[in-house]
């Protein structure tokens, strides 16, 4: 028997259509799936877009009010891909008004507001899934059981990278992503809170590093009306840029392994070159967002020289076999979402956690803490010892 599970989307920018599209895809995938999400309500404060999306996806209603969502019974899961610095009181509130919740990186603006929710979640008794979605991929997942086989040795030392242009262009409005209180940490919350996530998932707790960050573009345009994603703004008035375009860290293992972590929001040529590369003492694996079912493996005997093969996965890593039936056939982005919908409404189905967790989260957003603190003090931070 199959039940439906009453579903809002608060916040209907980029990733809160995407979230969405993932709820229309699942059972298409994963027909086995015991609950059917329906599309209840969205939530959106920017005059109309709402409406577009009800209009558009077959949502049922529309509000302005988050609180309306928490406060209605027919919803009973919530996808929360509003602003960063809003994910601490939604999430917190739907926790206790008993709803789980999907919710987006960074949850909240530090490992503060993460634990909060975690608490939250913890004491109603709910499900929550995070949205890292990089670490779905069956390329990645495949990597990740490459290296706790023992197939490339005991890892010396890792390199995550996460290079975008989308806030490259002088003319980018600044928007609350740009702001202290509203944005956090810049790219650290934006891209570097996935590296952290892929370097913990791959490789185990991070346990110490040191950071240095930059802000390159110190002054944007403010923009004149409601923006969507990373819109432009020229001629407005100019004020500061206040929080990170990009950072660098040397980090530590638990294992003893070593790393370097980079991340730039503002890198011109570079499109979502994501990707990391894990050495050990016998080979190395390699991933590139960009190339998103490939993995390049170098492992054998020979050490020095050691060739690299290219490997297509397919239908026995990861989910790869809900989308594909055969090797080298192309999954996508929204497909990784699609896999995280499908473990989110799992755990809500099974009641047990599938997937990233505010755990996961909470790991992450310490990284990020212990990389200001380096910042301002110039020295190693331990991760472990939180804010």
């Amino acid at each position: 028997m199959v039940d439906t599970l009453g579903v809002a989307v608060v916040g209907f920018g980029w990733m809160g259509r995407v979230h969405t599209q993932a709820y229309a895809r699942v059972r298409h995938h994963y027909p086995q799936l015991p609950l059917v999400p329906e599309l209840v309500t969205v939530a959106e404060e920017v005059p109309g877009r709402a409406e577009e999306a009800a209009a558009q996806f077959g949502f049922a209603s529309t509000t302005r009010d988050w609180r309306e969502v928490a406060a209605d019974p027919r919803v009973e899961a919530v996808s929360i891909t509003a602003p960063n610095f809003l994910h601490r009181e939604i999430g917190v509130a739907m926790a206790e008004a008993g709803k789980h919740i999907w919710i987006e990186k960074p949850v909240g603006l530090t490992a503060e507001d993460a634990g909060a929710v975690a608490d939250a979640v913890a004491k109603a008794g709910v499900q929550a899934t995070v949205g890292f979605n990089y670490r779905n991929a069956p390329a990645v997942e495949a990597a990740r059981e490459l290296i706790a086989s023992g197939e490339i040795g005991t890892v010396t030392h890792v390199r995550v990278r996460l290079f975008s242009d989308y806030a490259a262009h002088p003319e980018g409005a600044l928007t609350w992503r740009y702001e202290r209180e509203r944005g956090g940490s810049g790219v650290l919350g934006d891209l570097a809170s996935h590296g952290a996530d892929l370097a913990r998932h791959l490789l185990g707790d991070i346990t110490s590093l040191t950071a240095d960050t930059a802000i390159f573009l110190p002054e944007r345009a403010r923009p004149t009306g409601a923006t969507a994603g990373h819109s432009r703004a020229s001629g407005g008035e100019l004020g500061p840029v206040e929080n990170e375009d990009y950072v660098s860290c040397l980090l530590r293992f638990a294992s003893g392994a070593r790393g370097v972590l980079e991340a730039c929001r503002v890198s011109v040529g570079e499109q979502n070159n994501y990707g990391f590369e894990v050495h050990g003492t016998k080979g190395a694996v390699f991933w590139d967002f960009r190339r998103m079912n490939e993995l390049g493996i170098s492992r054998g005997t020979t050490y020095q020289d050691q060739s690299v093969t290219t490997v297509y996965v397919g239908p026995g890593h990861g989910e790869f076999a809900a989308f594909q039936p055969g090797a080298a056939n192309a999954m996508g982005y929204d497909d990784l979402k699609v896999i995280e919908a499908y473990r989110f409404l799992r755990s809500v189905a099974e009641g047990t956690p599938h997937g990233a967790t505010l755990t996961d989260a909470v790991h992450s957003a310490a990284a990020l803490d212990a990389m200001t603190r380096s910042v301002r003090s110039g020295a190693w931070a331990d991760v472990s010892a939180g804010a």
